[in-house]
């Protein structure tokens, strides 16, 4: 059975997020085999792709390295969120199915009854669904890509404190649905970035560690659920 690369990059992608593998530690080839237990070659084509995502970088005479990023580039991340989510809703409100609004509705519903309860452990899981499956709404997958590979930067470089008004925040998510499913462009493209510019300030950024070459010892299989021998 061949792993492929993109069940590597996923994994490799979720220990830098997580701070497994600290900000400019070194990731050589054997030891992110041996790590999750596959060969060389999807490792190396994994590595291409975080490179080229911005997550690793390439160093002369050390090789492959988490890279380290700027404040500034920190805070250029949320400003072209801040830009692209609102065009996804907009075109979401345009190309959107009915399984695309079955599935928003849901998230709003669960949503708004675990704010109302005060279960805030889980509308952060719940946001992130529910922001992930407005932008497969957009029909673009290439500013689904992007807007996935921004979350996953953001998730890497601040924290997210919960949010004092929860059910205000869900309330701002049932609107900007109520206006994809009318097909209202403009207002779906204006609610977003009213509640993505609410939600900057909620974001705090990361100090990492300086201890570059440190990882983590726990062992970390490559979920190989999906993968047919």
């Amino acid at each position: 059975m061949r792993i492929p690369a993109h069940s590597v990059c996923t994994a490799i992608r979720d220990d830098i997020v997580t701070g497994v593998f600290e900000r400019g530690s070194r990731l050589t080839e054997e030891q992110l085999a041996r790590r999750y237990g596959v060969s060389r070659v999807p490792v190396r084509e994994a590595l291409r792709t975080l490179e080229s995502e911005g997550f690793v970088i390439t160093r002369r005479h050390a090789g492959a390295c988490v890279a380290e990023p700027t404040e500034q580039e920190a805070a250029d991340l949320l400003e072209v969120r801040a830009l692209l989510e609102p065009l996804g809703a907009a075109r979401a409100a345009q190309r959107r199915t009915e399984a695309h609004l079955k599935v928003l509705r849901g998230l709003v519903r669960l949503g708004q009854e675990r704010a109302r309860r005060g279960q805030g452990e889980d509308l952060r899981s719940l946001g992130g669904w529910f922001h992930e499956t407005l932008a497969q709404a957009s029909g673009s997958p290439g500013l689904t890509a992007l807007l996935t590979q921004l979350r996953h930067k953001i998730a890497w470089m601040y924290t997210v404190e919960r949010t004092a008004h929860p059910v205000e925040e869900w309330a701002e998510h049932g609107a900007i649905v109520d206006a994809v499913a009318r097909g209202d462009a403009e207002r779906a493209r204006a609610l977003t970035a009213q509640h993505a510019e609410r939600s900057l300030g909620a974001h705090r950024l990361r100090r990492p560690e300086r201890a570059a070459g440190r990882v983590r010892t726990s062992q970390h299989a490559v979920n190989t659920a999906s993968v047919r021998n």
